[in-house]
C-alpha cells in the first residue's frame, strides 16, 4: 500500500535536493501563470515612461491613463492572488518520481503485505527495496514549465518585454524624474526649485550621436546645422529664463516663451549662444554650427573603351556625411559633329541618355571610388560626339557635378564593309526621318548584283526585307514607329553580315582573316585586336582539324604526287609563333609589316588545302540545281521590277529620277530591265515604253513563262523515291502555284498582291532547293558506302565575272576560290579600268560616283 507521507519521508532521505528544487519550480510555474498580466502592464508602463511618451500628454491626460493603469494592476493582483495555490512538497515528490522508471520513491514507502513470515519472501522483498533505492538515488530535479502561450495567445507579454528592452537601450531612466512636473501643484511641489534637462539631436543622416547637455564638461559645442535642441524645464518653471541666438529667430529681452508643459524645441540654424538663467546656477553654451557642404565628384582615370561598344569610366565622389545617389547625363554635342552626308539634315529631337551612377553596397559613402560600366553598341548616337556629366546628391538635396567630358560615344565596330554601310545608313534614318529616301537608295546600290560578294543568304534576305519596308514607308511618309522597326531590321542584318553564318571551316577562316585585315586598315584598338586574333585562332584550329579529318578519309585513294610535292607543311607551334608576331606588330603600330605577314599566313594556309579529283560531266542533280538557281535569280529580278512599278504608281513625280537610277544600276544591259533577271537586252527596254520600266502585261508574260519553266524543271527532278526529293517537289509545287497567282495579279495590275505572291514563290523555291541538296547529299553518301566514288567536275560550271563558280542550293555566290595565276591580275586591271571609265561619266548619280571614287582611293 502506497502512502504520501511514508514516500515523502523516504524521498527526503534519498532525493532531498531534487525534490526541493522541483518544489520551488512548481511555485514559479504557478506564480507565472497567475501574475503574468501584472508584470506585462508594469513593463509596458515603464517602457512608455523611459521613452518619454508622457511628455506629449497634458497633466489631465497623464493622470487619467495612470489611474486606469493602476486600477488594472490592482485588479490583476487580486485575480492572481485568488488564482494562485501554493504547491506542497508531495506534489514535487510525485513529479520527480514520475520521471524515474518504476516509480522508486513510491516503492520505498511500500510495506510487505504477504509472506512476511517466510524467509525467502523477505529476502526477495529486501532485494526489491535495494533496487528501488539505487534507482531513486539517480533522481534529478524537474524543470518548471513556464510556457504560457496557450494562455497569452496574442503574445502581449513578449511585446511588453521587447518595448522595455528598447526603452532601456534608446530611452533614459532619468525621464522618471519628469513625472513630477505632471503632478498637481501642492505645497511640496512648490518647494522644489527649478531645474532643467537638455538634449541635442543632430540630423539622422549625419550619423552623429545625441548629446546630453547636463553632462557636457565643455560648454563650447560644434553641431551640424539643423540639429534639434530639446529643453525640459521642471519645478518652478516661471523662475527660469531661456535666451538663444542659434535658431535664427530675433532674440527677445524676456527670453523664450515657456509653455505650461515646460518643453521647448527648436533647430540650430547658425552659430550662437544658449543661456539658461534662474536655476541652481546660470549656464551658457556656445554653439558653432557646422555647415553641410555640397558633394563633389571627379573623373579619376581616362575614359576606357572595350570591344563591343563597352565604356568604362572610373570616378571618385566625396561628401561630409555621405552621398545618397548619383546620375549620369549624356547629351549630343551637335557643335562637334561634321554635318555632311546623312548628318547634314536637321536632327530629330531625342532625349538625353540618363543613367544611375553605381554606388557602394557597403562601407562609407562619404568618400569612395567606383567605375561606371555601360554599353551603347546600338544606340542612335553611337559613333557621334557627346558630352557626359556625372552628378551626385546628398541628403539635403545638394548637387555636385563633374566637369563635362567630351568624347565619341562608343559603339560596336563593324569590319565587314557591307555591314558598316548598313549601320551607317541605320544611323542616318535615326538621325532624321528625312534621310529615309537617301538611305534606301544607298542600301539598294551597295547590295546590287549580290552574286559573288554576298555569301550569307540569310543576311541578304533580311536586308531586302528591311529595304522593301523602308521604301514602302518612304512612299507613305516615314514615321517614328516604322523607322525604329526598320532600324532594328537593319541592325540584325548588319550583325548577320558581320558575324556570318558560315558552314565550312575554310569560310570561317577567310572571314576572320578579312576582318583582321580590315581592322589593320581602320586602326582598331587593343581589345578589338585581341578579340579578332582569338577569332582567327579558333577558325584556324577548326580549319586545320577539318584538313586532318579529310586527309584521313582520303587515305584509301591514290595520292596525288604533284600536289604532295607542291604542298607545304607547317607545325602548330610555327603557326602560333607567326600569330604572336602578327599581334605584336599590330600592337606596336607596325601595320605595313603586319599586313605583309598576314598575306604570308593567308598564302600558307591556302597551300595547305586538300582537294579531291573531279570526274567529267555533271550529274542530273547538279544540272537541276543550276536550272533552279537561274529561275530563282530571274524571279528575284522580276519581283524587283514589279516593286519599282508599285513605287511609280504611288509616287509618279519620282519617275524620272527612277529611270536615271535604273540606267545607272543596269549599265549597258538595257533600260527598263533588271540586271538581276538576266533579260537585260535592249529590245525589252523598247517594249516597256518611254518610261523605261516594264509594263504590267510584259511582267505578267514573264511571270507566266517562268512558271512554265519551273513546272518543266520540277518534272525533271532526280531522287524521286527519297523523302527529301519528294519534299523538294512539294515545295516547287507551292512555288508554281504562287507564281500563277502572281501572274493573275500582274494582269489585273494588282502589284501589291503580286509582290506578296512572288515573295511566297521565292521562299518556296529556296525550300525546294534546300531539300534537293539534302537528297543529293544522301545519294552521294550512299554511293560512297557502296564503294562507288563519285567525282564532280569544275570545268562545266558557269563562272561569274571574277572567275568563281555559280552558287548552288539557292545561294548567291559560291565557296570556290578566285581565279588563280596570271588571269587574276589581268582581271583586276580590267576591273580598275572599268571603274575609272565609269567614274569619269558625270551624268551618273552622285551616290554612285562617290562610291566609285572610294573604290579608286582604296585599290589603285
Amino acid at each position: 500500500m502506497r502512502k504520501t507521507q511514508p514516500a515523502l519521508k523516504a524521498g527526503n532521505q534519498i532525493a532531498k535536493q531534487p525534490i526541493t528544487l522541483t518544489h520551488w519550480g512548481l511555485r514559479l510555474e504557478r506564480f507565472t501563470r497567475a501574475f503574468w498580466p501584472v508584470w506585462t502592464l508594469v513593463l509596458a508602463g515603464l517602457a512608455a515612461v523611459f521613452l518619454g511618451a508622457h511628455e506629449f500628454l497634458t497633466p489631465f491626460q497623464f493622470w487619467v491613463i495612470a489611474g486606469g493603469l493602476g486600477v488594472a494592476i490592482v485588479v490583476l493582483l487580486v485575480h492572481g492572488w485568488l488564482k494562485y495555490r501554493d504547491p506542497d512538497r508531495g506534489e514535487a515528490l510525485t513529479k520527480v518520481d514520475a520521471t524515474l522508471a518504476g516509480r522508486p520513491l513510491a516503492a520505498l514507502a511500500d510495506q510487505q503485505a504477504i509472506g512476511a513470515t517466510d524467509q525467502a519472501s523477505r529476502d526477495v522483498w529486501v532485494a526489491h527495496q535495494e533496487r528501488m533505492e539505487a534507482q531513486a538515488s539517480s533522481a534529478r530535479a524537474v524543470a518548471p514549465d513556464l510556457k504560457i502561450s496557450h494562455i497569452d495567445r496574442w503574445g502581449l507579454r513578449l511585446m511588453a518585454a521587447t518595448a522595455f528592452v528598447m526603452a532601456l537601450g534608446f530611452g533614459s531612466i532619468w525621464k522618471v524624474e519628469s513625472l513630477g512636473q505632471l503632478a498637481p501643484a501642492s505645497a511640496s511641489a512648490t518647494s522644489v526649485g527649478p531645474s532643467w534637462e537638455g538634449w541635442l539631436e543632430p540630423p539622422a543622416y549625419t550619423g552623429k550621436p545625441s548629446l546630453y547637455l547636463n553632462e557636457l564638461k565643455d560648454n563650447k559645442v560644434a553641431v551640424p546645422v539643423n540639429s534639434r535642441l530639446i529643453l525640459r524645464l521642471y519645478g518652478q518653471i516661471d523662475k527660469l529664463a531661456v535666451h538663444e541666438t542659434v535658431s535664427g529667430i530675433p532674440p527677445q529681452d524676456a527670453g523664450l516663451e515657456i509653455p505650461e508643459t515646460g518643453s521647448i524645441e527648436f533647430l540650430v540654424k547658425q552659430s550662437g549662444q544658449l543661456k539658461i538663467a534662474g536655476g541652481p546656477e546660470d549656464i551658457a553654451f556656445n554653439f558653432t554650427s557646422l555647415v553641410d557642404l555640397g558633394p563633389s565628384i571627379q573623373i579619376v582615370e581616362a575614359l576606357e573603351f572595350k570591344a563591343g561598344g563597352e565604356m568604362r569610366q572610373e570616378f571618385a565622389a566625396q561628401d561630409d556625411y555621405g552621398i545618397q545617389n548619383g546620375a549620369v547625363l549624356i547629351t549630343l554635342n551637335e557643335t562637334a559633329i561634321e554635318r555632311r552626308f546623312g548628318l547634314a539634315a536637321i536632327p530629330e529631337e531625342r532625349e538625353a541618355i540618363e543613367l544611375d551612377l553605381p554606388m557602394p553596397t557597403r562601407g562609407d559613402k562619404a568618400d569612395f571610388k567606383e567605375t561606371l560600366v555601360e554599353r551603347f553598341e546600338n544606340h542612335a548616337w553611337s559613333g557621334l560626339p557627346v558630352t557626359m556629366t556625372l552628378s551626385v546628391i546628398d541628403a539635403l538635396g545638394q548637387v555636385g557635378q563633374s566637369e563635362p567630358l567630351e568624347f565619341t560615344l562608343p559603339g560596336r565596330r563593324f569590319f565587314d564593309p557591307l555591314a558598316a554601310a548598313i549601320v551607317e545608313n541605320r544611323r542616318d534614318i535615326l538621325w532624321a526621318l528625312s534621310n529615309g529616301p537617301r538611305a534606301s537608295q544607298i542600301i539598294r546600290a551597295v547590295s546590287h548584283l549580290p552574286e559573288g560578294f554576298i555569301k550569307n543568304d540569310k543576311a541578304y534576305l533580311l536586308l531586302r526585307v528591311a529595304l522593301r519596308r523602308l521604301e514602302a514607308e518612304n512612299n507613305e511618309g516615314l514615321g517614328e514607329v516604322p523607322r525604329d522597326e526598320v532600324a532594328e531590321l537593319l541592325w540584325n542584318a548588319a550583325l548577320s553580315f558581320e558575324d556570318g553564318d558560315l558552314a565550312s571551316a575554310l569560310e570561317k577562316l577567310r572571314r576572320a582573316q578579312d576582318r583582321l585585315s580590315e581592322a589593320m586598315r581602320n586602326g582598331a584598338n587593343k581589345d578589338e585586336i585581341d578579340q579578332l586574333m582569338q577569332e582567327m585562332r579558333e577558325a584556324m584550329n577548326e580549319y586545320i582539324q577539318e584538313l586532318a579529318e579529310q586527309t584521313q578519309r582520303d587515305e584509301a585513294d591514290e595520292p596525288n604526287q604533284e600536289q604532295s610535292q607542291n604542298s607545304q607543311s607547317l607545325s602548330s607551334d610555327q603557326l602560333e609563333q607567326m600569330l604572336q608576331e602578327l599581334q605584336e606588330m599590330m600592337e606596336q603600330g607596325r601595320m605595313a609589316e603586319a599586313e605583309r605577314l598576314m598575306d604570308a599566313i593567308r598564302e600558307l594556309l591556302e597551300n595547305m588545302q586538300v582537294t579531291q579529283n573531279g570526274e567529267q560531266g555533271q550529274s542530273e542533280g547538279q544540272q537541276a540545281m543550276e536550272g533552279l538557281a537561274d529561275s530563282l535569280r530571274e524571279q528575284q529580278g522580276l519581283s524587283d521590277d514589279a516593286f519599282r512599278d508599285l513605287q511609280e504608281q504611288k509616287n509618279p513625280n519620282a519617275q524620272a529620277g527612277n529611270n536615271s537610277q535604273n540606267r545607272g544600276r543596269n549599265g549597258d544591259q538595257g533600260q527598263g530591265q533588271s540586271h538581276e533577271s538576266g533579260q537585260g537586252d535592249g529590245s525589252e527596254g523598247g517594249e516597256s515604253g518611254e518610261s523605261g520600266q516594264p509594263s504590267a502585261d510584259s511582267l505578267a508574260e514573264r511571270q507566266q513563262d517562268l512558271q512554265d519553266r519551273l513546272n518543266q524543271q520540277r518534272g525533271n527532278l532526280p531522287n524521286a523515291g527519297s523523302e527529301a526529293g519528294q519534299a523538294a517537289r512539294e515545295a516547287l509545287d507551292r512555288a508554281g502555284e504562287a507564281m500563277g497567282r502572281a501572274a493573275e495579279n500582274l494582269e489585273n495590275n494588282e502589284l501589291a498582291e503580286a509582290l506578296d505572291n512572288q515573295s511566297d514563290a521565292l521562299e518556296a523555291m529556296r525550300e525546294g532547293m534546300r531539300n534537293l541538296g539534302e537528297a543529293m547529299a544522301q545519294e552521294q553518301s550512299q554511293g560512297q558506302q557502296q564503294g562507288t566514288a563519285q567525282q564532280n567536275p569544275n570545268e562545266g560550271n558557269p563562272q561569274d565575272p571574277l572567275g568563281r563558280e555559280a552558287g548552288n542550293q539557292g545561294r548567291v555566290g559560291s565557296d570556290e576560290n578566285l581565279l588563280q595565276g596570271e588571269d587574276v591580275y589581268r582581271r583586276a586591271r580590267e576591273l580598275l579600268d572599268e571603274i575609272r571609265r565609269r567614274s569619269g561619266e558625270q551624268n551618273r548619280p552622285e551616290v554612285e560616283l562617290d562610291y566609285l571614287k572610294r573604290l579608286l582611293d582604296r585599290f589603285q
